[in-house]
């Protein structure tokens, strides 16, 4: 399956398109930054990382819509305090003046964040991105609390990167979060990439909370194999969730083919109503159509 093909591959399922809710576009300054880390990988990694969708924010907007995906997000993330303002604010600019993107925040453990992620919600802020691992720090810091309150009080998603790969952090892994949640028993979380490589644990949450998703980005991919292999005992589970897992690939920023993401989906011959609902009903209800 090439990427040629994915316009058919969802047209035979019978959609519209695709709902991709794990994207990334950022200031350029900042995706220069992200790819010279992967350009590093195999010092980080042990293995290259060869971002495949470089270019202009235009070029890669233009290819997600060759691919027929209609909704996406622009998912931003800080590293230090200072940065989770006006990382959201670019964002919310980006998706006003780019058809199909919706409008995303992000947020980092300082005095300021209830504040700031308190204007990003009254300013049609339709998804939050928290990256543990990148970000290094405790999701349950006390200085988050009151987002974490505010994002289940207002049932807005946020994808958080909490699994312990592609390396693991000191506050990784379903523990930490897992105190989120039973804090904030309501909160609609999105755990991204299957919350690998602890992917049973991650799904034991979402069968204790309710609003609790996982996204597929990268799982069961030909290269996400090397760091995180997939076990396929775990997929009665996935199709038991099947409407609280939808479809997320990491574009631009993945190795590979976008249509590889599909392939792995399709390979494990959950049917053709679970893949409707992972590849568009599920993304269009957290994201708004």
């Amino acid at each position: 399956m090439e990427d040629a093909d994915v316009p058919a591959w969802w047209g035979g399922l019978g959609l519209p398109g695709l709902v991709d809710v794990h994207t990334h576009f950022m200031r350029k300054p900042v995706m220069d930054a992200v790819w010279r880390y992967f350009d590093e990988a195999e010092t980080h990694y042990g293995a290259a990382w060869p971002v495949r969708y470089r270019g202009t924010d235009t070029e890669r907007v233009a290819q997600l819509a060759a691919l027929g995906v209609r909704r996406f997000t622009a998912l931003v993330y800080p590293h230090k305090p200072g940065m989770g303002q006006w990382l959201s604010e670019w964002a919310r600019s980006f998706a006003a003046a780019t058809p199909g993107c919706v409008p995303t925040g992000t947020f980092y453990p300082e005095e300021s964040a209830a504040a700031y992620v308190g204007a990003a919600l009254g300013a049609g802020t339709a998804v939050f991105k928290a990256h543990v691992q990148v970000g290094a720090y405790d999701p349950r810091d006390p200085l988050l609390d009151a987002v974490w309150g505010q994002l289940a009080e207002a049932g807005v998603p946020v994808i958080v990167h909490c699994g312990s790969g592609p390396l693991a952090g000191a506050h990784t892994g379903p523990g930490p979060f897992g105190e989120v949640l039973a804090r904030h028993p309501r909160l609609t979380a999105v755990i991204a990439h299957a919350g690998a490589p602890e992917v049973a644990e991650h799904l034991a949450l979402a069968r204790r909370y309710p609003n609790v998703h996982l996204d597929t980005t990268m799982v069961g991919t030909p290269y996400m194999e090397r760091f995180a292999p997939f076990d396929r005992s775990l997929l009665p589970q996935f199709a038991d969730l099947q409407e609280r897992i939808v479809l997320g690939t990491d574009f631009p920023n993945i190795p590979y083919a976008y249509a590889e993401q599909l392939q792995a989906l399709t390979g494990w011959e959950l049917g053709e109503d679970w893949l409707r609902d992972v590849c568009w009903h599920n993304g269009l209800r957290l994201l708004g159509g």
